[in-house]
């Protein structure tokens, strides 16, 4: 047995080019603790453990914890709650799954820990029951917009909120039924591709709220969190659509030619990530990949296409707002290195014509900033991966 550990050890030193040892306590903590930073750091996909990590221990990534073990009262508080770290919308609860029946002892050890009523608070609902909410909000988004086109009908900002509002209350229970090892659509009321073809006509609405539009009125949906991340899915990058563009080239039947098709533009039309990039990506598939005979350059040409528009854009924002170029590109770049969104003088030292009047200095300072926000969104992020 001491033998096999020392092994991993090993095996765990050569993956992360560390020099760890558990010859004796020092070396045992000091592993202990690389071991801990790691899964902090979200740079390990499995944890196996037995009485470790239950405090002092908390990793916003963990998301689910397998159970093999007869927990009761404080010991299975402490081992549970190392799931409950909130990364973001898309981790909005711990998963548990065990392989012993511990229902009771949970009901004990909440009761005896928090009291009696906080059980229907502190575990989430069965998966039937978010299933029958959802059909439901199916029902009610169908008594709004029975056909996807009908969206394009709902020409009053009120009738285009409550669309909104049902579609958000769909996307909702659907990421929560997603977290679920039993979740599938067939258990749902709406087909997959229906439900994506609402979303894309859901991310139609908010980008139709233009703030780099001066000449657009303030809309009451402006008020309303449209909540995208409930969409986003962060391994869907531009590397990805790659991947699928190579698939395609190398396809022989117009058949499977057409499902890939299919769905790289249904990728493009429903994931957040991919949404700015939508219209460069439908060009360089219309203008270039028809001439490219070898499938392994699709990469590099894609590259060099990329890096044209890059240019391109970049010279187009520093022109139609008269911005230092030099100036520009050191915003960007610091930008992308301090991940700090650049503070209003920032940005108005970039104009060529000085500062503009007190008056006029919010609304020309976050016109430039979304411009430069909108420039990073499409031709950095997204591009490799998260």
């Amino acid at each position: 047995m001491i033998e096999a550990f020392i092994i991993r050890v090993q095996e765990f030193s050569e993956l992360f080019g560390e020099k760890q040892n558990v010859k004796d306590t020092e070396g045992f903590y000091n592993y202990y603790n690389a071991v801990a930073k790691k899964s902090k750091q979200n740079e390990t996909d499995i944890l196996l453990v037995a009485n470790m990590f239950l405090t002092g221990f908390d990793s916003k990534y963990l998301n689910t914890l397998y159970v093999d073990k007869n927990l009761k009262y404080h010991g299975l508080i402490q081992a549970f709650s190392r799931t409950n770290r909130i990364l973001d919308k898309n981790k909005t609860q711990g998963n548990i799954v065990c392989f012993r029946n511990l229902k009771d002892k949970t009901d004990e050890a909440i009761a005896l820990f928090s009291n009696k009523e906080a059980i229907d608070e502190i575990i989430v609902e069965p998966y039937e029951a978010y299933v029958e909410k959802f059909n439901e909000a199916t029902q009610r988004l169908l008594e709004i917009v029975p056909e996807v086109v009908s969206v394009d009908g709902l020409y009053s900002e009120e009738d285009q909120l409550q669309f909104v509002l049902a579609f958000r209350a769909m996307m909702r229970l659907h990421k929560k039924m997603s977290h679920y090892t039993e979740f599938t659509w067939d258990d749902l009321q709406i087909e997959e591709q229906l439900f994506a073809d609402y979303t894309s006509k859901y991310l139609d609405l908010k980008e139709r709220l233009d703030p780099t539009d001066p000449s657009k009125k303030a809309s009451i949906l402006n008020d309303i969190d449209f909540e995208l991340e409930l969409i986003r899915r962060d391994t869907i990058n531009v590397t990805y659509i790659l991947q699928l563009l190579i698939k395609f080239n190398s396809k022989q039947s117009a058949k499977d030619k057409e499902s890939t098709e299919k769905d790289i533009f249904n990728l493009l039309n429903t994931e957040v990530s991919l949404r700015s990039k939508r219209e460069l990506i439908e060009k360089f598939i219309q203008e270039s990949l028809p001439h490219i005979e070898d499938t392994d350059a699709i990469p590099e040409e894609f590259e060099k296409f990329w890096n044209v528009e890059q240019e391109k854009a970049l010279q187009e924002l520093v022109k139609t707002e008269n911005l230092s170029e030099e100036k520009t590109e050191r915003l960007i770049e610091n930008y992308l290195f301090t991940e700090r969104e650049p503070l209003r003088k920032e940005i108005l030292d970039l104009r060529k014509e000085g500062r503009p009047s007190v008056l006029k200095s919010k609304e020309i300072g976050d016109r430039i900033l979304n411009k430069i926000i909108g420039f990073v969104d499409t031709f950095v992020n997204g591009i490799s991966g998260n």
